[in-house]
């Protein structure tokens, strides 16, 4: 089982993916808590050149509350991370974090099938992309 699933977006500019995915999670009733754009964290920290890449932090609040209130020690493995980066041959990747598969390890199966709708939503979102 992949912990992601992804999505490569063919004639559409960095900026506009972002607009893209934020409108397409907001759809599907997550907001975007995070985000965290590596390529100037990397020029910051580092003084590298680093390919655009961001990682937006996922949440769908209802969702979020069954989980919490499910397994109290999941919100280490939340929001959801949704990434976006420049590929070699600049178009632009999108991808999500199978949380069925991040969460496989927590024997919980209130939990599971929280995790379950979650995967659903974030597979809607890269496929309406």
């Amino acid at each position: 089982m992949s912990y992601y699933f992804a999505r490569t977006l063919t004639g559409t500019g960095f900026d506009e993916a972002i607009e893209r995915t934020t409108e397409a999670l907001k759809a599907e009733g997550f907001g975007v808590l995070s985000d965290i754009d590596i390529q100037a964290a990397m020029k910051e920290k580092l003084d590298v050149e680093f390919r655009k890449y961001r990682i937006l932090g996922a949440c769908n609040p209802p969702l979020a509350l069954q989980a919490l209130t499910a397994e109290d020690k999941i919100g280490t493995m939340l929001p959801c991370n949704v990434i976006l980066q420049e590929t070699d041959d600049g178009q632009v990747e999108v991808a999500a974090v199978d949380p069925a598969a991040s969460m496989q390890a927590v024997d919980n199966p209130d939990l599971s099938e929280v995790a379950g709708t979650v995967r659903d939503k974030l597979q809607k979102v890269i496929a309406a992309l």
